[in-house]
Order: C-alpha cells, then sequence, then structure tokens
C-alpha cells in the first residue's frame, strides 16, 4: 500500500508574517529596558546623564533611570561601587576619565544583566 503524496504548497502571507514577526520580536529584544528614575533626582541634569558616553564605544551609558548616585571606595585594581548593598567591582574600560561631574558624588550606571555600564567619580576637591 503507498501512501499519498502530500505536497507542500508554501503560502507567501504567512511567510512575510512570520518573517516581520521575528525582526519585531529581534528589534524589541535589543532595546534596554528602562527603569524608573531614582527618587528625588534633579531632571535639570538630565542632560549631562545624556552626554555620558561609554568608553571605546561612544554608546550612551545611560539615562536618568539607569544612572545612581552610589557610595565607592578605592581598591588595589580600581573601583567598586555599592549597588544594592553589595559592592561590585567596576571595570576600569567603563570608568569615565576627565569627565565633570556636576552632581557631587559618585555616579554609577547599572543594568540588571548587564552590568555596570558606567562610572563617574565625584569631582575631584
Amino acid at each position: 500500500m503507498r501512501l499519498p503524496v502530500v505536497r507542500f504548497k508554501p503560502n507567501p502571507a504567512a511567510f512575510i508574517l512570520a518573517l516581520a514577526s521575528g525582526a519585531v520580536a529581534l528589534l524589541l529584544g535589543s532595546i534596554p529596558a528602562r527603569a524608573a528614575p531614582p527618587d528625588n533626582v534633579d531632571p535639570s541634569l538630565a542632560p549631562w546623564f545624556q552626554s555620558l558616553r561609554q568608553p571605546g564605544t561612544g554608546i550612551l551609558c545611560c539615562s536618568l533611570a539607569d544612572c545612581r548616585a552610589t557610595s565607592y571606595r578605592t581598591t588595589q585594581g580600581g573601583y567598586e561601587a555599592l549597588i544594592d548593598n553589595k559592592w561590585l567591582p567596576v571595570p576600569p574600560d567603563r570608568v569615565l576619565e576627565h569627565t565633570s561631574n556636576p552632581t557631587g558624588r559618585a555616579i554609577v550606571c547599572y543594568l540588571p544583566g548587564q552590568g555596570i555600564l558606567c562610572f563617574v567619580r565625584p569631582a575631584e576637591t
């Protein structure tokens, strides 16, 4: 007994829909999620935060939502920043050198899952 041969008939509309859905999912997945801005943030500092760029890449460090004033300490390897009650090492390539800091405190730009994006020391006195 021979089984009947079933031929696949491509449906161009279904293919285009699947392709478009995949492209949208890929695009949305590559956009980092933004959290709410921290309490008591000074909105006049938004342009300064938006001017911060990751060293070497020029990619934006953060927005008001990703950056926080933080405590920091100097270690033999560089710096550590206090994030969620844990001291995390700051990767040396994430320290912004020669950057003015109008906040008066150390600033860390951090996203869970991506880690420290940028670190700005407080202005030296």
